[in-house]
């Protein structure tokens, strides 16, 4: 029922798809061997509370709907008489967003990395600037980071988060390497990646990379600096195709098991490593306008 639904779906992306596609997959495992009239309210709500204690709230609500989207066709075609999901109103835990501003199109993204690529200003912030997309940290984490937390040759920056009060992992590109290797050529004379034009004691303005983008010519309303997490985030997951638990844990976000445990910082270290590479060349491939979009796993997009 969930497959014929989603064939007749041909007003949306392919993208979107996919993403539907992997909201059904949770259910499929769960239940996919009932017809459409043994499924019941608590089914769905095991389901999306699994996910709830993975910490991956917002997937749990958008399997709850991709659920709803299902049985409302199977009601519209005669094959099922009710919605289980509609019991589940305020059952979930809540979405919680800060709508940061950013760029998520990947025709926007191409042509906001060409034009950090031209930005002309002080030697730190046209670093900070390039090297912001590559690891979309939290722009208070990336303007006080300390050369005595990166490892250029392990490629992996390490650092504590405040708001999660754990040490995380930044496995860093080659293209990020590059870039740190070059600006510690001429910064390290400070302790900080990033020292302030005023004092190499203090590390650079917590405005100056927005400031910079402004000068691009980007509003608040288009492009902060909080948005190139927002950005990989997106895009990571419906053009490339990683796992959720994977960008999360990139994220430092607070990702837990099946049950309800905090993963390890170290949790797909490995796969982390592989993915933050194919987006620095992802990111190239879109700055120059000869990308493939190959997706985790080998997959064209």
């Amino acid at each position: 029922m969930a497959k014929e639904w989603l064939s007749k779906q041909t007003n949306i992306t392919a993208s979107t798809v996919r993403s539907y596609q992997r909201y059904l997959a949770y259910t499929f495992t769960a239940f996919g061997h009932k017809t459409i009239t043994e499924i019941t309210t608590p089914d769905v709500l095991a389901v999306c509370r699994t996910l709830e204690a993975r910490g991956i709230i917002e997937t749990a609500h958008r399997v709850k709907m991709t659920c709803g989207l299902v049985f409302r066709f199977a009601i519209a075609t005669g094959r099922a008489t009710y919605d289980p999901t509609q019991a589940l109103r305020g059952a979930l835990q809540p979405v919680i967003t800060t709508h940061q501003a950013a760029i998520t199109d990947p025709s926007q993204v191409a042509r906001l990395m060409q034009d950090i690529q031209g930005y002309d200003g002080h030697y730190t912030t046209i670093y900070a600037l390039k090297l912001a997309p590559l690891v979309f940290v939290r722009p208070s984490e990336l303007r006080s980071a300390k050369w005595s937390e990166i490892n250029l040759e392990v490629k992996e920056w390490r650092y504590f988060v405040n708001k999660t009060k754990t040490e995380h992992i930044v496995p860093l590109s080659s293209q990020a390497v590059k870039l740190l290797a070059d600006l510690k050529a001429i910064s390290s004379h400070s302790e900080y990646v990033f020292p302030s034009i005023r004092s190499n004691k203090r590390p650079m303005s917590e405005n100056t990379i927005n400031a910079a983008l402004r000068r691009l010519g980007y509003t608040s309303e288009q492009m902060c600096g909080h948005g190139f997490r927002a950005m990989a985030r997106t895009i990571l997951d419906e053009v490339l195709g990683y796992p959720i638990e994977i960008i999360e844990m990139q994220l430092a976000h607070a990702v837990k098991d099946a049950n309800g445990r905090a993963y390890n910082r170290t949790k797909y270290r490995e796969q982390r490593h592989k993915m933050m590479q194919h987006w620095s060349d992802y990111l190239d491939g879109l700055q120059v306008g000869n990308v493939v979009n190959v997706r985790f796993g080998g997959g064209a997009a």
